[in-house]
């Protein structure tokens, strides 16, 4: 959740440099309006630049990774079923001695399991356990792929912003010298 809140701030700030940009070029045109009358007469009659939202420059409207979104979600719904069905972690049910076996039946048939009752119920517990460390597992899988994804367009969204910042950087010493000359 936390990487989903630096990437919307990442768009805010792309959005924000695309502003100051858009502002430097409506700078740009006063100064030369300001430095000679041809600059004032060419920009008289150069159609004026559109109000409307500055240029995005590859930069779509921010959202979160499917991916991601989905992982997040999953999580937090295998995180109740694991909740529920941890003896830790749920309230006790004192209606049996200390597990129920009839909740430790499996899919696996009876069969596979030896003869010896306190065995076969070992075995069927190390099963139960180990499916819900799988669960876990791929739980966690699709948590760190959405993550994998979510950084890597982050990422491209840093170096994008980044060249931004330096043209605009440039552009805004570039207007400064000019505004000192005048």
């Amino acid at each position: 959740q936390e990487l989903v809140r630096q990437g919307e701030a990442l768009k805010r700030t792309e959005q924000m440099v695309d502003k100051m940009d858009q502002d430097l070029k409506t700078s740009q045109r006063h100064i030369n309006s300001i430095k000679s009358v041809w600059g004032g007469l060419v920009n008289y009659f150069k159609a004026k630049p559109p109000e409307s939202k500055p240029e995005q420059n590859g930069a779509p409207e921010y959202y979160a990774n499917s991916r991601l979104k989905e992982a997040i979600v999953s999580s937090k719904e295998q995180e109740s079923k694991y909740q529920e069905s941890h003896p830790n972690l749920r309230k006790l049910d004192n209606s049996d001695s200390d597990f129920n076996k009839a909740d430790l039946v499996s899919s696996v048939q009876k069969d596979v399991y030896p003869k010896n009752q306190q065995l076969r119920a070992y075995h069927q517990k190390i099963d139960t356990n180990l499916d819900e460390m799988s669960s876990g597992l791929s739980r966690l899988k699709s948590l760190a792929l959405g993550l994998q994804t979510e950084i890597e367009e982050q990422d491209d969204m840093l170096d994008r912003l980044t060249k931004k910042v330096e043209t605009l950087d440039v552009n805004i010493k570039n207007t400064d010298r000019k505004v000192r000359q005048l």
